[in-house]
């Protein structure tokens, strides 16, 4: 495939200015003309940047095992961080985040329905102009390529019998794997990318895989491993949510065997398809070496959100506020960063926007983005003051009415497994704060909801979050979390990076907790996405 330059200031003819809404699985493949960085010297050659997305892959519960080449190629080539998290344990929420830099309620997509502004025409007008991507092609002077899922569709994480959008026009697949397998398409586009693209810009790409996300078909040489492989049975598998929002104390427990062969399938299947993104990251390193480029490019590998397989009695999904669902893998190799290094820092994806225009010479202070820019943590800068807490926001999806599928559970809920077991529901609706700190491991999470339900966690003494802590923890500590929720949830830009509750340059005025009539304020959650 051979793709032709973007005329400069904008797409060429025929090529649309924003994903189509209507393909199941979307592939984009632009390059941008060039309008130059004024803090790059003149005559010096930028680093290309390779982002690598996978969908629903968790750090947690072993998702990285399967990757051997990736972590051999990329982790152990560079840096990985042990404490990256995404805002939403959500794909449309957390992509539009790495696109934006942003938090949900600044993106405003804050589920996956188009009502929630998952691909919506507000999100292509507002959003989409002044993502990282957008701002490398037309700002910086980068060749930018898009491959892969975009942010969200109806059935759009599927291998087989798809369609395609290339720069707009339609292209039908099968399920004849040597030439449909999507992962295997997107190694081999991306491929041909790095064939007929410029030597004379740098470039961008990024590869957005199916995999692991359901309907987990894995290839076919891949579909006999891990035979003997089962989901984790850690202290939090297959035990009651107790003291834990409503939605989670529903769960059935114990399972039933059907469900727990269901959810060992579903992790085994996952495993498998991670390995066509093992032989992905294996052929394009392999490619850029090839190509005497690898040494002046930033490959990162990472995942939209987490996922779970018999955590507190839920079969599987993600959407959650635990750790197995908004923790995700973050490696990184680059020029610059030494081999075999690990970072505790407190990252999350807000921070790859504004890492990778770093890298480009962009300021951050010419965008809006919330996140921190990683790249002094990979170039090992000493005596960095970095932030204790992240933000975590959601709302959840469903209409207030009965599941035809399960008659007998309550109006509202949403994404029901087997033995009706439910994933969401219309009001699960929340926001937390993820605090690390040197004394301190931390979550304080509150609900939108008629109980206005709060959970606590002690992740130092409890990495499993099997006990709410909210009845026991300091009032005093209890109040600061619940002020430093508040702030978060109205933050924008700079206000997002202001110093947490552990950091020595917070300030904790308790006049701010309360309105001007003396009652106490509590958190405003956006009931509608705009």
């Amino acid at each position: 495939m051979r793709l032709l330059p973007l005329a400069p200031g904008g797409p060429r003819r025929g090529s649309p200015r924003h994903l189509p809404s209507c393909s199941p699985a979307l592939l984009l493949l632009l390059l941008g003309g060039c309008l130059g960085v004024s803090a790059v010297a003149a005559g010096s050659r930028r680093p290309n940047v390779v982002l690598l997305l996978t969908d629903d892959q968790d750090e947690v519960l072993g998702g990285m095992t399967p990757l051997k080449k990736t972590k051999a190629l990329i982790g152990e080539m560079g840096m990985t961080f042990s404490s990256a998290y995404v805002p939403s344990a959500l794909c449309c929420p957390s992509r539009a985040s790495i696109l934006t830099g942003k938090y949900p309620h600044n993106h405003h997509v804050v589920n996956n329905t188009l009502e929630g502004n998952c691909s919506s025409r507000s999100w292509q007008k507002i959003q989409e102009p002044n993502t990282f991507p957008a701002i490398l092609r037309s700002m910086c002077g980068y060749q930018t390529f898009f491959a892969g899922k975009y942010l969200n569709e109806e059935k759009n994480s599927k291998y087989y019998n798809y369609t395609l959008s290339i720069n707009g026009k339609a292209r039908k697949h099968g399920e004849n794997y040597s030439v449909d397998y999507l992962t295997d398409v997107l190694a081999n586009v991306s491929l041909d990318f790095l064939e007929y693209k410029s030597n004379s810009e740098p470039f961008f790409m990024m590869i957005s895989t199916p995999a692991p996300h359901s309907p987990w078909t894995a290839a076919p040489q891949y579909q006999k491993t891990f035979q003997n492989v089962f989901a984790p049975r850690n202290k939090n598998f297959n035990i009651h949510g107790t003291n834990k929002h409503w939605l989670i104390r529903q769960a059935k427990t114990p399972m039933t065997n059907s469900s727990i062969q269901f959810l060992d399938n579903a992790f085994r299947k996952r495993w498998q398809t991670l390995l066509s993104v093992d032989d992905l990251v294996e052929k394009l390193v392999k490619r850029l070496e090839f190509n005497g480029e690898l040494n002046n490019t930033y490959i990162f590998y990472t995942s939209d959100n987490g996922y779970h397989t018999g955590q507190f009695s839920l079969p599987i999904d993600k959407r959650q506020l635990y750790e197995f669902d908004i923790k995700v893998p973050l490696l990184v190799r680059g020029p610059g960063i030494k081999p075999n290094q690990t970072s505790k820092m407190l990252v999350a994806n807000i921070d790859l926007g504004p890492t990778i225009l770093d890298i480009a010479g962009y300021s951050l202070n010419k965008t809006q983005m919330d996140g921190m820019s990683l790249l002094p943590i990979l170039k090992g800068a000493s005596n960095l003051t970095w932030r204790s807490d992240v933000l975590v926001e959601y709302q959840g999806e469903g209409r207030n009415v009965t599941d035809p599928t399960c008659p007998s559970l309550s109006p509202g809920v949403s994404q029901c497994f087997p033995d009706c077991v439910c994933e969401d529901a219309y009001n699960n609706t929340y926001a937390c704060v993820r605090t690390m700190a040197a004394l301190w491991n931390l979550q304080y999470c509150e609900f939108d909801d008629q109980e206005v339900f709060v959970e606590v966690y002690n992740l130092t003494a409890d990495p499993d979050q099997i006990t709410n802590i909210v009845k026991s923890i300091d009032p005093d500590l209890l109040g600061k979390m619940n002020y430093r929720l508040m702030m978060l949830q109205s933050c924008s830009g700079p206000t997002c990076r202001t110093p947490g509750v552990f950091d020595p340059g917070y300030r904790f005025d308790p006049r701010l907790m309360f309105n001007n009539h003396g009652s106490v304020r509590t958190r405003r959650f956006s009931k509608r996405p705009l």
